[in-house]
């Protein structure tokens, strides 16, 4: 019978960490689903600012990756980050002004082209935010930033080119924290 239990209590210590990863306070997936598709676990990392963990960010692929260039620029298929809110610092307009300066920082300034799309897709951020609280951004072929919050169906932003700006603000040669960029693309 101990032995019985003790066989059970660690298959399931396997099984989850099979299935998820701690980074920091917050339990990560090591898988996720776009569209039709089961994304794995790329790399995921925390956020800080003036020494406060802000949000764990989490990148999906399909296979892993550490070239960024590709990711961002080459790669025509599902993709997703999973960010997770661990800060009560965190406000729905420091999150939109935030994702500005990002595709500021993604486009080296050149955000004219996709302005109207960036003005459409931070309008995610006007709900109050909490600890605990998570985003999907997910990118789907054809059909472009698909975005949840909590789960739920936000808004989508067509077009390849705010893919490449979006993935751009967490994986570019300029990202918004490049400790995070390394354990996004599972480097660090």
């Amino acid at each position: 019978m101990i032995r019985t239990r003790c066989l059970v209590f660690l298959l399931s210590l396997f099984s989850f960490s099979v299935f998820a990863e701690n980074v920091g306070d917050v339990v990560v997936p090591n898988q996720l689903r776009v569209g039709d598709e089961t994304l794995i676990l790329n790399g995921a990392g925390i956020r800080t600012k003036f020494w406060v963990e802000v949000y764990v960010g989490a990148l999906y692929l399909r296979q892993k990756s550490n070239d960024w260039h590709a990711i961002i620029d080459e790669l025509e298929e599902p993709m997703a980050i999973r960010l997770y809110i661990t800060s009560n610092k965190v406000t729905a307009k420091k999150m939109e002004d935030a994702t500005r300066v990002g595709f500021e920082k993604s486009t080296k300034g050149d955000i004219e082209p996709i302005k109207s799309d960036i003005d459409h897709f931070v309008g995610m951020f006007k709900r109050d935010i909490k600890v605990g609280d998570y985003y999907d951004i997910k990118y789907i072929p054809g059909k472009g930033i698909v975005a949840y919050y909590n789960g739920e169906y936000v808004t989508t932003t067509p077009g390849s080119a705010m893919k490449q700006a979006l993935f751009g603000i967490w994986l570019s040669d300029n990202p918004v924290q490049k400790n995070l960029k390394k354990a996004m693309l599972g480097t660090k």
